[in-house]
């Protein structure tokens, strides 16, 4: 599938300017304006590049640490060290990607869809450390 670079450059100098960012909080679970990314970077979908975003650690009301949701778990299953599989909306299996965590701008933030469970949240920080050398 070709990526459409141009349009996803257009959308971000669009979220560039926007002077309002959203309030968010540790925890949340948000679409969040990913893009068209390079390789096997986690892209945002559809027409408004969106993925869901785990907001893992927010430095201030700019910038946080996020974690991409999938839905597709063929990769848990070979590389189970870098997901963690959860539900935080009834019936739909989510999975945290933690090999691709990334800073973010708040403005890149379109809308709140849920939060994690302290449970999750705390095994996904597990697991994130365990990363580390």
């Amino acid at each position: 599938m070709k990526k459409d670079f141009q349009k996803w450059h257009s959308k971000k100098s669009g979220i560039d300017v926007i002077e309002h960012r959203p309030f968010f909080h540790e925890r949340e679970i948000w679409f969040c304006y990913l893009g068209a990314n390079v390789g096997f970077e986690q892209d945002g979908g559809g027409e408004e590049f969106l993925r869901p975003v785990l907001v893992l650690r927010k430095f201030n009301n700019e910038i946080f640490w996020a974690i991409p949701l999938t839905k597709i778990k063929k990769g848990a299953k070979k590389n189970p060290a870098f997901y963690v599989p959860f539900s935080f909306i009834q019936g739909v299996e989510s999975a945290a990607i933690l090999s691709q965590i990334r800073l973010i701008d708040a403005r890149r933030l379109s809308r709140k869809i849920g939060d994690a469970s302290e449970a999750v949240f705390k095994e996904i920080t597990k697991k994130l450390k365990a990363l580390l050398p």
